[in-house]
């Protein structure tokens, strides 16, 4: 059992050796090669699979070339050029309603018949009648205009202005000798200001007197005061120093006699310079000031002129001829206002009154008609027929039986077909030179053949200044509020580059498309979204014929499924 064992062992080590041979060896690489190249090849064509399906889904058309025939299209409601509103005056029951839509009526026919209200609309109207006679005769109630205040104001400024006349002709007689007055006065002040300037000198020189200090002393008036006055305080200064070396002698008891007799010459010297500074100083002070006395008193007489002239002539005064004049021209503007005010109230008044006559003839006439009103209702029949003024066809009944009609609000409205219909719709502005007036347009929806629509006017779009409206005369078997579908050619032409008319997009004024460019790839071809910017040239209902950069035979992108980028990648919807 053991070399079985082992013979198994031998065989099986073989078995290993063999496989593992150079040759095996290189058939399972080639086969790992391969397998690895097509699991590759089948995720590469799953993943483009994959990458296709989410890109976004185009449909095209190919640009064309040929003759295209430019059309405007548009739909609107036919209109009658003239309506009849029948209408009933005062509130009225409908009894019977004799006409439907769309018949045609003569003029006489009777298209209802309506019952009065009775005693409640009497009430109302006898009601309206007392108001009307209320407001009548308080409009006639009126207070009477009074000027009396204006006119004693203008009366007491005129009288006022003849005062002050007076006063400015006395005050020219006057005039020279306000000159002079004037001229004396400004002599005073030039003097009055050399005086002022003379004190304060005097003043500065009594003051340096009295502190003994002349530095700043004026010496016009102080003279040889500081000097003498600084002679002295040398002298005394000398002496000082003297009684001081005369104690120390004393003290140190030596030279005594001579000490004392230096010191005694100093105090003498001393004393002859203050008595000469002291009586050059009093006599000084004594004519400085009497020359200061003098210069105030003739300051105080100067002042006292001034004052005089300022209170006769000056500004706080106000009879000087110049303020007069001046107060005679304000006052008299003052007058011209307040007769320009007076006229202005006058004029409103006159206004106000014939507003005022206006209205209470306007009241007047409500409360007239009021009563012809109530007249008419006192004496109006049970029932009474409505008739048709006018020949025509019933565009539309606004009421139904039994209903209460409103004074004034139409019953039915009745299209006068001798007059004719219209039919309006709305173009861009760039299409208007292309049509003409007198064109007619083909009517789509014209099952009948028997209508016919000729261009009669073109105008401004109110509600839309990137528009204009074509207003079209309509014959034929048409009815108010049909709608009619118009298509109006405005001329042909051949083009080199026709597109789908939803292709064009609009962008800041221009226009683009969306062309698709293809790329070859080792893995087939790619599709991509490329914006063209083109010129419209024309375009009818379906297509538009282009210039720029498209060509017969581009593919044009008239659809996607997601929104569209330039340059973006996209799959075809056949591809």
């Amino acid at each position: 059992m053991n070399e079985t064992k082992e013979v198994k062992d031998i065989k099986a080590s073989d078995d290993e050796k063999e496989k593992m041979s150079p040759a095996k060896r290189r058939d399972l690489i080639k086969t790992l090669i391969i397998l690895f190249l097509a699991a590759m090849l089948i995720l590469t064509f799953f993943s483009n699979t994959i990458m296709n399906r989410a890109l976004p889904e185009i449909s095209t058309e190919t640009a064309g070339s040929g003759k295209l025939i430019e059309r405007i299209e548009g739909t609107g409601s036919v209109e009658a050029n003239q309506a009849y509103n029948v209408t009933v005056e005062g509130n009225r029951v409908v009894e019977k309603i004799h006409i439907k839509k769309g018949q045609e009526v003569k003029k006489g026919d009777v298209l209802f018949t309506v019952n009065t209200v009775g005693t409640e609309k009497l009430e109302e109207a006898e009601t309206a009648l007392d108001a009307a006679k209320l407001e009548y005769e308080t409009a006639l109630l009126k207070e009477p205009v009074d000027y009396q205040e204006e006119n004693q104001k203008i009366k007491a400024a005129r009288e006022e202005i003849s005062d002050l006349i007076a006063k400015r002709d006395a005050a020219r007689v006057n005039e020279s000798n306000a000159a002079y007055a004037k001229s004396e006065n400004n002599a005073n002040k030039s003097e009055l200001s050399r005086l002022t300037a003379q004190q304060e000198k005097l003043t500065m020189a009594v003051k340096a007197m009295s502190m003994d200090v002349y530095d700043e002393a004026p010496y016009e008036y102080v003279g040889d005061l500081p000097s003498l006055c600084g002679a002295y305080e040398a002298a005394d200064a000398e002496y000082k120093e003297a009684y001081e070396t005369y104690q120390k002698a004393i003290e140190n008891d030596k030279n005594i006699e001579l000490a004392k007799s230096e010191a005694d010459a100093k105090q003498a010297a001393r004393d002859s310079a203050f008595e000469a500074y002291n009586d050059a100083k009093n006599s000084v002070r004594g004519n400085v000031l009497s020359q200061l006395s003098d210069v105030e008193n003739a300051m105080n007489d100067i002042s006292s002129k001034m004052a005089e002239y300022e209170a006769a002539y000056g500004e706080s005064g106000s009879e000087s001829y110049e303020n007069l004049a001046a107060s005679v021209t304000a006052k008299q503007n003052e007058l011209e206002n307040l007769i320009i005010t007076l006229n202005k109230s006058k004029q409103k008044d006159t206004i106000t009154d014939k507003k005022d006559a206006l209205d209470i003839e306007a009241k007047k006439k409500a409360l007239d008609k009021q009563q012809e009103k109530l007249d008419k209702l006192k004496k109006e029949v049970k029932s009474s027929e409505v008739k048709s003024k006018y020949s025509g066809v019933v565009s539309s009944i606004e009421v139904q039986p039994d209903a209460t009609t409103t004074d004034g609000d139409p019953l039915a409205i009745i299209d006068l077909v001798d007059d004719g219909f219209t039919v309006e719709i709305s173009v861009e502005n760039d299409m208007i030179k292309k049509v003409r007036k007198g064109v007619e347009a083909e009517i789509l929806n014209n099952y009948g053949g028997d209508k016919t629509a000729v261009l009669s006017e073109i105008k401004n779009d109110p509600t839309n200044s990137k528009q204009k409206k074509l207003i079209f005369d309509v014959t034929g078997d048409v009815n108010s509020g049909e709608s009619l579908t118009l298509s109006i050619p405005c001329g042909s032409g051949t083009y080199d580059a026709i597109v789908p008319r939803s292709a064009v997009k609009e962008e800041n004024g221009g226009y683009y498309v969306y062309t698709v460019r293809s790329k070859s790839t080792p893995l087939g071809n790619r599709y991509y979204a490329e914006k063209v910017s083109v010129n419209v040239e024309a375009k009818d209902t379906t297509s538009s014929a282009v210039s720029g950069g498209v060509s017969r035979g581009d593919y044009i992108i008239t659809a996607a499924s997601k929104p569209l980028t330039p340059g973006c990648q996209v799959r075809m919807k056949d591809k």
